[in-house]
């Protein structure tokens, strides 16, 4: 005997509304659709839901978690559609309702700045906790820009006093000095995307005014050497590329009321032919140190556009299955 079929109704706000939930040309319905059995079917400001009784409740669900995230002030994108179906799907929604209500900030564009996957949440609330931060990850996963945004979330709210970013400029080998230009056209090349973070986030005339009064610093890594680093949010990006040395170097810096935030992918390491990277020795030796947390994310976690987690699923299984190729 078949189930028997029920219907539900939500009401969205106004058309406003249901475009950002039901997608423009329904292509957020069209997600939801693939994946679930139920009939869907958008009349107006309204959805109507037609299906066993179990999927139809689940789909009310999705659609709550989705309203309330539009609600919270985010634009409803592909990547939260699918990732809240597959999180409802696991029995995760609570982990999904945290997530959604955990907001960073906001840019100077208006944009809220919020964990996107579980993995992103979790390396959030180890930076909150620790004293050292290593997010280890593919790219894409926002380890990046989520690290500025802690660290201009910290300044904001006076729990540091500066931010200082910095970045091995590997392909120079750390000798600036034969490259053209002062200090910060040396350097600018490597930390670019430092830049582009803090731009977003803060906008480019309160960034440069920061700047200006060294609020913000940025610095290669070889010049952090001999300096002990008190009420900063520090940033080492691209840590893949430092030598163990360079690593410890850095780590012992650390100085009272700061933070420290290490990112890299250990998939990319530039360093010359045999030698180990700076980033892969650190999270080993440093494994279960208290005050000191390793974050793994993974292609589950990229938040760019979705064909970039397939990109580096392939490469992963390619380079499992021919190991030592180039």
């Amino acid at each position: 005997m078949p189930d028997a079929q029920f219907e539900r109704r939500i009401r969205l706000a106004d058309t406003q509304e249901a475009v950002a939930i039901l997608g423009r040309n329904d292509e957020n319905l069209g997600i939801i659709s693939e994946h679930f059995s139920s009939r869907l079917l958008a009349r107006g400001d309204e959805v109507i839901i037609y299906g066993e009784k179990t999927e139809v409740d689940e789909l009310c669900r999705l659609f709550d978690e989705l309203l309330f995230l539009y609600r919270q002030g985010n634009q409803i994108t592909a990547h939260d559609v699918r990732y809240s179906i597959r999180m409802l799907k696991e029995g995760r929604e609570e982990n999904l309702h945290q997530m959604f209500a955990d907001t960073v900030l906001v840019t100077a564009r208006g944009r809220h700045v919020k964990p996107k996957t579980l993995g992103q949440s979790l390396y959030l609330e180890a930076i909150r906790q620790n004293d050292i931060t290593i997010g280890i990850g593919p790219a894409g996963t926002g380890k990046t820009y989520l690290a500025v945004a802690m660290a201009v979330f910290s300044l904001k709210n006076k729990q540091v006093e500066r931010i200082i970013l910095t970045r091995p400029a590997v392909e120079a080998g750390e000798k600036l000095g034969f490259l053209p230009g002062d200090m910060q056209e040396k350097v600018d090349p490597y930390l670019r995307p430092l830049y582009d973070a803090m731009d977003d986030i803060l906008g480019v005339d309160t960034f440069q005014k920061y700047m200006s009064k060294n609020i913000i610093e940025v610095a290669p890594l070889a010049y952090m050497r001999g300096r002990t680093l008190e009420d900063s949010f520090i940033i080492l990006d691209e840590a893949q590329n430092t030598t163990p040395d360079q690593m410890k170097m850095f780590l012992t810096r650390l100085g009272f009321g700061s933070k420290m935030v290490v990112t890299g992918d250990v998939t990319q390491v530039d360093l010359p032919h045999g030698n180990c990277s700076g980033l892969k020795h650190a999270s080993g030796v440093l494994e279960g140190i208290r005050g000191v947390a390793n974050i793994f994310l993974n292609e589950s976690d990229v938040v760019r556009h979705e064909i970039v987690g397939r990109i580096i699923k392939a490469y992963e299984r390619y380079e499992g299955a021919n190991p030592g190729v180039d």
